[in-house]
């Protein structure tokens, strides 16, 4: 197992996971302490580094796009201090972090883990409830549903609009803007068949889907936790159109249609043949029975039954529910 130590944290690889314990010193940003110990599979990891220095270097890991919630929703509007998969190595262990960059960038080669966007993710998102406090009300999220309750410094149509709640299938994005300067940020949420979603938007102290942000430093940190948590729970934006995707035979069937071409005959050959039957409603989990279906499909694949198309259609199909 490869190890780093030091006041800002601790990371390890033990060949197939990169462990991250940030540290309890004062000089550790609150947003890493609040994100406690991270996990990431050797498959989100894009790539590694360490950049040495006169006192003291820094590891940083660099994740594939899309696999991680929360660097989807905090990319580019955390501090540098604030990311947890950087971290400030003490002066004497700058061998050990060496090695554990060697280390994890071996496992990269070996196991071929492309450097790509991923499909899914690949990380959890953070635990919940969760709730941000921002300048003119708060937004609570418990897996489920987002409310949202005015306070003092409300504008009129928000105070008029009253409380606000909606769930994750209502919301088609959310939009964070961080606070520059003079200029208010704000997080809007985009809520399906909402006529605030029309242009020209309102603005966001109008828009009682909209909270605005001050830009103060706990805002921050409890926004990016808050909006990763919602992203962990929505679909990946890499996934497909339910509408545009077009069906698929289950594995079942399509064993079914190589056992009849076997015994030659065809789904479409033969005479008077029953409509194909949809698929059962609820289908086994268990691994076993899993692979099994898997080797039978290899054997039925090696012997020429299943086309290179059936095959990959149906043993995806089946690895989608390990």
């Amino acid at each position: 197992m490869a190890e780093v130590m030091g006041r800002d944290g601790a990371w390890t690889f033990d060949g197939e996971i990169v462990r991250i314990v940030p540290g309890r010193d004062r000089g550790v940003n609150k947003l890493r302490q609040l994100m406690g110990e991270v996990t990431v599979p050797l498959a989100a990891v894009a790539g590694i580094s360490y950049e040495p220095g006169k006192k003291g270097g820094r590891l940083r890991l660099r994740l594939r796009e899309g696999a991680d919630p929360f660097t989807q929703a905090a990319g580019g509007r955390i501090s540098e201090a604030a990311d947890p998969y950087q971290m400030t190595v003490d002066p004497d262990r700058g061998g050990a972090a060496e090695y554990l960059v060697d280390e994890v960038r071996n496992a990269l080669i070996i196991e071929q883990v492309p450097s790509g966007p991923a499909d899914r993710y690949l990380m959890p998102g953070p635990d919940v409830p969760r709730t941000v406090a921002a300048g003119d009300g708060t937004a609570t999220f418990d897996g489920e549903t987002i409310r949202i309750q005015w306070n003092w410094a409300v504008e009129g149509s928000k105070k008029e609009a009253g409380p606000q709640q909606f769930t994750l299938k209502d919301l088609t994005g959310v939009e964070w803007i961080p606070a520059a300067g003079l200029e208010n940020g704000h997080v809007r949420f985009h809520v399906r068949g909402s006529a605030h979603n029309l242009a020209p938007k309102l603005a966001p102290k109008h828009d009682p889907h909209c909270l605005v942000l001050w830009g103060l430093e706990k805002e921050t940190r409890t926004t990016a936790l808050f909006l990763a948590a919602i992203l962990a729970r929505l679909p990946h934006p890499s996934a497909p159109d339910p509408a545009e995707t077009p069906a698929v035979p289950s594995p079942e069937r399509v064993t079914e249609r190589a056992a009849e071409r076997a015994a030659g005959r065809t789904a479409e050959g033969t005479a008077g043949a029953a409509p194909e039957s949809a698929p059962p409603a609820a289908e086994t989990a268990d691994h076993d029975a899993l692979l099994r279906r898997l080797r039978e499909l290899g054997e039925l694949h090696r012997e020429g039954v299943l086309t290179e198309e059936e095959f990959t259609v149906a043993k995806q199909a089946i690895l989608r529910r390990f």
